[in-house]
């Protein structure tokens, strides 16, 4: 994944600085450096992904400028060979190319990237620092301002902590410079609503998310794949299995007494022929894993860390039994089709509103889930959901169309691969089950069970009051909040509240966020 941090003043204390950024070595064990630009510093620890030669190794450096960044930029090499007619380059590495991009189009050339990534850029000429991420947030980034008003900019919350009182995560799709936030793209918002017909959506719905998967398979480093067996990832797996000529690598969890998923995703690997592996977890893995997950998250969220302990798991043993660097996974694609709770959308206009605004807090949940449990096991996450040019076709389309009026949720991704052989009709048109479900109904009840072990009821009452911001609701919620604090004191802000269904539809105002305690939640994960 690799890691960047960067100290933007001159009165920045190394000692301190090399404290915070040792805390994320894990997301880049491959190398380390950390470069004093005169107006403080910025690091990198390198996990080698493209162009594995030494040469790519950051921060890169220009004329005295210098840029860290943790990214993947896709189609790098067109825009490598037309500055190439006015800049040298050292590396294969995709990332070489942003100083000569700043050099010639500044701050412009953030909405130019397609691309997963976070960066810090120092201009030598200006001696000021300009920091952007990606229009979704894949990369992380976050910022916080020392006792001198100094901003600092890093990969993860953890590398801020003793430095700054307050730590926010950095907006997605904005550039900082001179003191501000500048939105450069809101991915979100439709700039006009498509026109295209079912037939066409579903075409373009097709060819995008073939694309999206193709440019993520390239690679210096080996690839592989997590397969739930529900629809996204095995949708993923399937068009990666088509585009390679030798059998991918795919890997599934579940609990050892009812994984829900595991036999989806075996007849998964099986019909698209892939090298299939299977980890099984206990509920002491679970229990055992849990205040470890949460430190690594940073977040008090009740759905992300269910999700996460699954994630986190299967990533474990990935690092450590084989030398795969790279995953690609199924994210973004609930928020651009819809949730089990999204068929309770009152219309289309509040169908498209709540797609919005999942999609600009995703680098607070599901995205945020990915990667860290990626990245703690010195992986990289790649999403093709979460390909620009699909996002935006997607949300542009008539939310008249998303809505599910046909009987079916996701209805327009599922018909966009009817034809072409891609997955066994069972899996193609398959009911949802939660990912935290799917790994076994059993991993949550054993979640809530050690909650409800840890406080009485007055206690859980006195205890959940000291939290004004995002409030927790039950044992589980409080307890997740207490091990959070205990990493992460005072920055529940981070987390702008808790994942839950819209309770302002009839028949979402529930308690629990699992689709499980909803009314249509019927055969999902049987």
């Amino acid at each position: 994944m690799c890691s960047i941090m960067g100290y933007c003043g001159s009165r920045a204390a190394f000692s301190a600085f090399q404290e915070g950024f040792k805390e994320t070595i894990s997301r880049g064990p491959d190398d380390s450096r950390i470069v004093d630009t005169g107006d403080g510093f910025l690091g990198f620890h390198r996990l080698a992904i493209m162009g594995l030669t030494p040469s790519g190794m950051q921060p890169f450096s220009l004329d005295g400028s210098y840029v860290v960044c943790n990214g993947e930029i896709y189609g790098f090499e067109k825009l490598k060979k037309e500055l190439s007619k006015k800049y040298t380059f050292q590396s294969d590495s995709d990332c070489e190319i942003l100083l000569p991009l700043y050099k010639e189009y500044g701050t412009d050339m953030f909405a130019m990237l397609d691309a997963e990534y976070a960066c810090i850029i120092y201009d030598g000429e200006t001696k000021e620092y300009i920091a952007a991420r990606d229009p979704i947030g894949i990369r992380p980034l976050y910022y916080g301002y020392d006792k001198d008003g100094v901003i600092i900019f890093a990969s993860e919350p953890k590398n801020l902590v003793t430095l700054t009182d307050k730590i926010m995560p950095f907006p997605p799709g904005h550039y900082y410079k001179g003191g501000e936030f500048i939105c450069y793209s809101d991915i979100a918002k439709a700039d006009e609503v498509s026109q295209d017909d079912l037939e066409t959506v579903c075409k373009k719905i097709h060819d995008k998310l073939v694309a999206g998967v193709e440019k993520r398979l390239v690679a210096d480093a080996k690839v592989g794949f997590l397969l739930s067996g529900g629809l996204d990832s095995s949708l993923v797996c399937a068009i990666a299995a088509k585009k390679s000529s030798t059998p991918i690598k795919t890997f599934a969890i579940g609990m050892s007494e009812d994984a829900i998923d595991l036999k989806y995703a075996k007849e998964v690997a099986d019909y698209i022929g892939s090298d299939h592996k299977e980890i099984i977890i206990t509920k002491e893995d679970v229990l055992a894993s849990l205040e470890e997950v949460i430190k690594i998250l940073g977040t008090f969220d009740i759905t992300t860390i269910r999700a996460s302990m699954g994630m986190y798991l299967i990533c474990k043993a990935i690092h450590e039994q084989t030398d795969i660097r790279v995953l690609l996974t199924g994210e973004i694609s609930d928020e651009l089709f819809g949730y089990k709770y999204t068929d309770f959308a009152p219309d289309a206009k509040a169908f498209q509103k709540e797609a919005e605004k999942r999609i600009r807090e995703l680098h607070m949940y599901d995205v945020l889930r990915a990667d860290r449990c990626i990245s703690v096991n010195s992986l990289e996450a790649r999403v093709p959901f979460g390909d620009l040019d699909f996002v935006k076709y997607v949300m542009s389309v008539n939310p008249e169309l998303k809505i599910n009026k046909y009987g079916k949720g996701k209805y327009l991704l599922r018909h966009a691969f009817e034809e072409g052989d891609y997955l066994p009709e069972t899996i193609l048109w398959r009911e949802k089950a939660a990912f935290s479900d799917a790994v076994g109904h059993s991993m949550v009840d054993y979640l809530k069970e050690y909650a409800m072990e840890q406080y009485t009821d007055e206690e859980y009452e006195t205890l959940r009051k000291k939290y004004q911001h995002a409030m927790p609701f039950t044992k589980e919620s409080l307890l997740y909040r207490e091990i959070f604090e205990k990493y992460y004191p005072g920055q529940g802000e981070m987390i702008v509240d808790f994942w839950m269904p819209n309770k302002e539809w009839e028949g979402c105002n529930v308690d629990d966020p699992s689709a499980r305690v909803l009314s249509n939640y019927g055969d999902s994960g049987k």
